[in-house]
């Protein structure tokens, strides 16, 4: 059985996620998984080896837990495209418990909330982290990517390729801030604008 799969997915920051999840309603997309809370840690060794070679090691809970690895990305097409090996863990303690053993120590914590639904043959997300919302889209092609963004009415030139981790680091330049982690209770005090972030909303119509 192959686990190894490409990852082909764009994200969009949006105001709010009232419209995207309208539209995925009216255009009768199936709700996969309802609103979950995901604790999400990265590992790295303490030379920051995958970091520096643009490599991910990720244990998530949610409603299971799960162990992914995604590999250097590329822009194809307009969209970002890696590797992606990803399976559940039966327990995430042990699973964190076997990656510290094989020298991989936690490198950064963040939190969401996410909301996952089918549209046709893409999944589309809701996510709701400290610093704002977003709308992610994953599917098979570039081609159905930029369709189903087409039929959400978010405008492509809005798209973002960078990941939650990537603008995490954006905000932290822009404002100072002292912490390394992307939780909710980090950010309860702050108010982070579109600028913070380093992009444009895809649902702003001002």
């Amino acid at each position: 059985m192959n686990f190894v799969t490409e990852e082909i997915e764009v994200k969009f920051c949006l105001t709010t996620l009232d419209h995207v999840r309208s539209d995925l309603e009216q255009l009768g997309a199936r709700l996969i998984h309802a609103r979950v809370l995901e604790r999400n840690m990265r590992f790295d060794t303490a030379a920051h080896d995958l970091q520096q070679t643009f490599r991910v090691l990720r244990l998530r809970q949610d409603a299971s837990a799960r162990l992914t690895y995604k590999g250097p990305g590329k822009i194809r097409e307009g969209v970002l495209v890696r590797e992606e090996i990803e399976f559940i863990v039966e327990d995430f303690g042990q699973a964190k418990a076997l990656l510290e053993a094989l020298g991989y120590h936690p490198s950064v914590v963040y939190e969401k909330y996410r909301t996952t639904y089918a549209l046709e043959s893409t999944l589309v997300t809701l996510d709701e982290l400290p610093y704002g919302y977003f709308s992610e889209i994953e599917g098979h092609s570039p081609d159905e990517v930029a369709s189903a963004a087409q039929k959400l009415r978010l405008p492509w030139e809005a798209r973002i390729n960078e990941g939650y981790i990537a603008l995490l680091e954006r905000v932290r330049q822009a404002l100072q801030l002292p912490f390394r982690d992307l939780t909710f209770e980090n950010f309860k005090a702050l108010t982070i604008s579109a600028d913070d972030l380093g992009v444009r909303f895809a649902d702003d119509v001002s």
